[in-house]
């Protein structure tokens, strides 16, 4: 009031008019009719969501329903409404069962979605991760509507991967030894609890309370295990890096991201259809590097669609010897980057202080002696043959009675005591016809249409649904909530290519 009437004086003068304005009045209490139906336009995306969701066999969902008429038990929401719930959350880039919970109660497209009724977000949080089957059959159902709209046609296919964060930090990961001591005070807490009936707290709360305090326990036993298998491989690698595990989430595993940045993540392997840019594939691993994903991404797109792809296109990640070989026996046409295996090498000579006059690069092998010659004249004479991953190499070495007495040892092999070595890998049929492909103009130039399709899907996920850090813990949640995404992915082209130029024809 006191505002108001300074608002008066000041605008009032000799002669001057009284504004007579419409006041806000927050405090009152209105009660007015809502048509639902008319809450969203009518090319409203929440529509075309229902509509989609609707058209597509639900049936492994209602499979697992057991509220049953006849039967006691209290009704269960339509699976229609909870994937249509989460399909459009997702979209607006929302990825939290409380969230959509709390939009539900004003926002306009969640209300016409649920009719006005509210979802407690435990049914929303529970539904995302209880039905891996299902949402399998349901990614596969939404790509059997995208083919029939000619959308797909796996004659090209381009696969990449993508790193995204796990729900854990850096300082959750310990050693074995930190491990046990934080399982042991959660073993003694989870005693200490006492019966969850008591008077001191309620027992809603304490069983909370419990529940919480046992899957801590499980989270810490599975690090422990999870230590215990990569010491197996360390021992295995004889490396000497002790391993360590999160304790909020062991199965997340240290990881390069972008700008050389580390930290907890998930390796997302997405393949994507080159026509529509539609995803047809997706998994998620613990493997940092992408060498070993090719295989099951292909192996993922003929179960999903019935067949395999024509033609699969990767970068520098995927293109090694075991690769190309099992393309070559799926007979599916791979289009890659070749190897950098020469700057790998001379980045190594470099560090050992060789000279870049005798890189291995400078070695002459002789096919009729089996042997190698160095740039100082000397012969190496072949020592034995390596197995590399899935490659075979042959080591070759100079006696050291020739080396030490070699006027070119300093530059050539300094500070070692043995003979100098020299490496030849021989390159199976089909790694030479990959080589022999890759270096004509037709293969370079698909190559180059990679990058716009296969980072398509990874920068929408990441940007249009937020997908930079997983909410979800553990591999097969984390898969789970990649599938949600890539899903949702693919309803949102199927609007654009599909739903609303179909309206506005109808127009």
């Amino acid at each position: 009031m006191e505002k108001d009437k300074l608002l008066q004086a000041s605008i009032k003068g000799e002669g001057a008019r009284t504004i007579r304005r419409k006041l806000i009045n927050r405090q009152q209490l209105l009660l007015r009719p809502v048509e639902v139906e008319k809450l969203v336009e009518e090319d409203h995306p929440v529509r075309a969501i229902w509509e989609l969701v609707g058209q597509v066999d639900l049936g492994p969902f209602y499979a697992e329903i057991g509220s049953v008429e006849g039967v006691a038990g209290a009704p269960v929401w339509d699976p229609q409404l909870l994937i249509s719930l989460w399909l459009y959350a997702y979209k607006e880039g929302v990825n939290s069962a409380r969230e959509i919970t709390r939009l539900s109660e004003y926002h306009p497209a969640y209300q016409w979605l649920s009719g006005l009724e509210v979802v407690n977000y435990h049914t929303l949080a529970d539904f995302r991760v209880e039905h891996k089957e299902a949402l399998d059959r349901l990614f596969i159902e939404v790509l059997g509507v995208l083919s029939h709209e000619g959308l797909i046609s796996l004659e090209r296919v381009m696969h990449d991967g993508t790193k995204v964060k796990a729900c854990a930090s850096d300082n959750s990961f310990h050693r074995k030894a930190t491990l046990e001591d934080h399982l042991r005070l959660a073993r003694e807490q989870v005693e200490q609890m006492g019966d969850p009936g008591s008077e001191e707290l309620s027992q809603r709360v304490a069983q909370a309370r419990q529940r919480a305090l046992r899957e801590r326990q499980e989270r810490l036993e599975k690090a422990i295990r999870a230590v215990e298998q990569m010491e197996v491989s360390r021992s295995e690698a004889s490396e000497k890096k002790e391993p360590r595990a999160s304790s909020t989430d062991p199965d997340a595993r240290v990881m390069m991201g972008a700008k050389g940045a580390c930290g907890p993540s998930y390796n997302v392997q997405i393949s994507t259809d080159a026509r529509a840019k539609i995803i047809v594939g997706v998994g998620a691993t613990q493997s940092a590097t992408d060498a070993s994903e090719l295989k099951p991404a292909e192996e993922r797109i003929e179960a999903n669609l019935g067949k395999k792809p024509k033609q699969m296109v990767v970068d520098g990640g995927f293109t090694n010897q075991a690769t190309m070989e099992a393309m070559a026996g799926k007979q599916v046409d791979l289009i890659g980057a070749l190897p950098e295996r020469r700057g790998v090498a001379e980045k190594r000579m470099k560090q050992r202080g060789v000279s870049p006059e005798f890189y291995p690069q400078a070695f002459e092998y002789d096919a009729s002696t089996d042997g190698c010659r160095c740039p100082g004249g000397k012969m190496l004479a072949y020592e034995t043959k390596e197995r590399q991953g899935a490659s075979v190499r042959y080591r070759y070495r100079a006696k050291v009675s020739d080396c030490r007495v070699c006027a070119f040892q300093a530059q050539c092999c300094p500070g070692t005591k043995r003979g100098r070595s020299w490496v030849r890998s021989e390159a199976t049929p089909e790694v030479a016809a990959f080589q022999a492909k890759m270096e004509t103009p037709e293969a370079q130039a698909i190559y180059k249409q990679r990058a716009g399709v296969a980072e398509f899907p990874n920068a929408w996920i990441k940007d249009k649904i937020g997908l930079r850090q997983f909410r979800l813990r553990g591999l097969a949640k984390v898969t789970l909530e990649a599938l949600w995404a890539c899903l949702t992915y693919n309803v949102s082209q199927w609007i654009r290519l599909c739903w609303k130029p179909k309206r506005l024809a109808q127009a």
